[in-house]
């Protein structure tokens, strides 16, 4: 998983332990441990949402300002399954 530049030293804090991804297919697994930087996010959770579950608090708890600024980044390709993925930072 790749997270954007302004969200990753509040990975890295555990500040923000939450992400929404919008794709074809999930591309992670419950259990996964995916690279970032010196350290590794290791998926927790992994959950079916539709686009109403997502919220200006949800969007906060991903790091971001609102929704709509999540949904820029929230889109990778041409998918339209939504999925919650919960996470921890580890080193």
């Amino acid at each position: 998983m790749v997270f954007a530049k302004q969200l990753r030293d509040g990975i890295r804090r555990g500040d923000i332990t939450r992400t929404v991804r919008i794709w074809q297919r999930c591309h992670v697994k419950v259990g996964g441990r995916y690279r970032m930087g010196e350290g590794y996010v290791v998926v927790t959770s992994i959950c079916p949402m539709a686009l109403t579950d997502i919220t200006g608090s949800l969007a906060r708890q991903c790091g971001f300002k609102g929704v709509v600024d999540l949904l820029k980044v929230a889109r990778h390709g041409p998918g339209r399954n939504i999925f919650l993925i919960d996470f921890r930072y580890v080193q």
